[in-house]
């Protein structure tokens, strides 16, 4: 049994699947800038979920979206275009502010081993669908129109609130620009009517405009999946406005709930504190990178906590990621060629534990714990297998880590002559090593190899 905590009911569910196949939508990014690491552990939340449910044999029919157009610097429909800002900042078109740090982003995924949708797609890509479900909107009677643009109107969607808190409560405090015209000042844009010298901009039945930010994913999510989802999953951050909005536009148009799961992964601090730019704490995986640290460093950092839980990174706590990484590799290798025959039932029991684990509503820290009790037991190759089998889930790269055998004999000659204080011979080792694409690294217990 798969139980998965589901924001929407404020408790753990079991999942089954509507059909034969999962149907998940994860929001993507908006890509106006490099994406940091904060912004990779919802990527990483949604490869976790994507390969448990995997494991566990079901098919995914998944979206990602790409937000290219639409997302105002505020959530709640103020400011102007982050792509446009992008664009102003970068003196690029805002269609190549989308193409570069959309393949940024994909660069990141793949640099994480992020499990990616079957499906992505760009906001611009999908505008003629917005205008047909705008339209059906303004049908049924849940939209209207302002000098502004098109507008959704909440009084007309009794359960508005139910995923983010009331109206009063999830707005406390908010901005909302003065519009004179909206029936309801919380009301959100569906349709943006565009001045003339706005640059991204499309033909409607309202005239020249380009898409509201919430009005995307309803529509992607239509498209691709259709009126039923299994599972809407995204940051903690969008559950009171941007979800909100998605519920209540996606249910309007069906008649129906259309996501039947809403999964959101909390955030990440640093040092205690929030991410943010005047106190220079943003960080890329290109900055990790620049502190020796690898995108696998931080995928085994993110297992250390469950998603539904506030995360601090530290260096030094990536620095004890790094090194529990570089042990958790070294144990499964050392088990590889193992001839010991485990007992009757072992296998089973573990392979129990870490389905349990990884059911239990992506219980990762625990999963991880099953594994490291795993590898304690004696060399066997059937600990090697079941590990490569647990890591189907996991995603990492064990044989990458496995050292030629001639740079092992060679950083053993060179410790030797070391302990014979033949310094110069020890350096030229050093340097032969070095020219073999690894580097070796002198502690008061021996060395490491690592690769260069």
């Amino acid at each position: 049994m798969i139980k998965f905590y589901n924001s929407l009911t404020k408790r753990k569910e079991e999942f089954v699947p509507h059909g034969d196949k999962v149907k998940m939508y994860s929001c993507g990014p908006t890509v106006y800038y490099y994406p940091h690491i904060g912004n990779m552990r919802a990527y990483l939340f949604m490869d976790n979920i994507r390969r448990v449910l995997k494991y566990n044999g079901y098919q995914m029919d998944g979206v990602i979206n790409i937000t290219d157009v639409g997302h105002l610097t505020s959530d709640a429909d103020e400011g102007e275009d982050k792509m446009l800002v992008a664009s102003e900042r970068e003196h690029k078109s805002p269609w190549e502010i989308a193409k570069f740090y959309t393949d940024v982003f994909m660069k990141e995924t793949k640099r994480l081993n992020i499990d990616m949708p079957e499906h992505i797609a760009p906001a611009t890509s999908v505008i003629e669908d917005i205008i047909k479900f705008v339209e059906g909107l303004i049908e049924k009677g849940y939209a209207y129109q302002t000098s502004k643009g098109i507008y959704f109107d909440i009084n007309k969607f009794p359960g508005y609130g139910k995923l983010g808190g009331a109206v009063d409560q999830k707005m406390a405090g908010a901005r909302i620009e003065v519009d004179d015209e909206k029936h309801n000042p919380y009301d959100f844009v569906l349709w943006v009517k565009a001045p003339k010298e706005h640059i991204m901009q499309w033909n409607s039945p309202w005239g020249m405009g380009y898409p509201g930010w919430h009005i995307e994913c309803s529509v992607i999510g239509n498209k691709f999946l259709g009126e039923y989802i299994d599972i809407h999953t995204g940051g903690v951050d969008h559950k009171t406005i941007h979800h909100e909005n998605e519920i209540a536009q996606s249910d309007s148009l069906c008649g129906h709930q259309v996501v039947k799961f809403w999964m959101h992964v909390e955030f990440l601090q640093v040092d205690g504190g929030k991410m943010s730019k005047s106190l220079g704490n943003i960080y890329t995986l290109d900055d990790l990178k620049a502190r020796g640290f690898e995108p696998e460093d931080f995928r085994y950092f993110y297992f250390m906590a469950h998603y539904s839980k506030q995360q601090n990174f530290t260096f030094e706590a990536i620095k004890g990621a790094q090194n529990s990484l570089k042990a958790f590799k070294t144990a499964v290798l050392s088990h590889k060629n193992g001839q010991n025959k485990l007992e009757e039932g072992v296998i089973e029991y573990y392979r129990k534990a870490f389905l349990e684990a990884i059911n239990d509503d992506l219980n990762m820290p625990k999963a991880l714990a099953v594994c490291q009790k795993l590898l304690k037991e004696e060399k066997s190759s059937q600990v090697y297998f079941l590990i490569e089998e647990f890591n189907k889930v996991l995603g990492f790269d064990f044989e990458e880590s496995a050292l030629p055998e001639e740079v092992k004999i060679l950083a053993q000659e060179r410790w030797q002559a070391k302990q014979n204080k033949d310094y110069a011979k020890a350096d030229a080792i050093r340097a032969e090593i070095l020219a073999k694409g690894y580097v070796v690294k002198d502690s008061k217990e021996g060395f490491v190899l690592e690769k260069a």
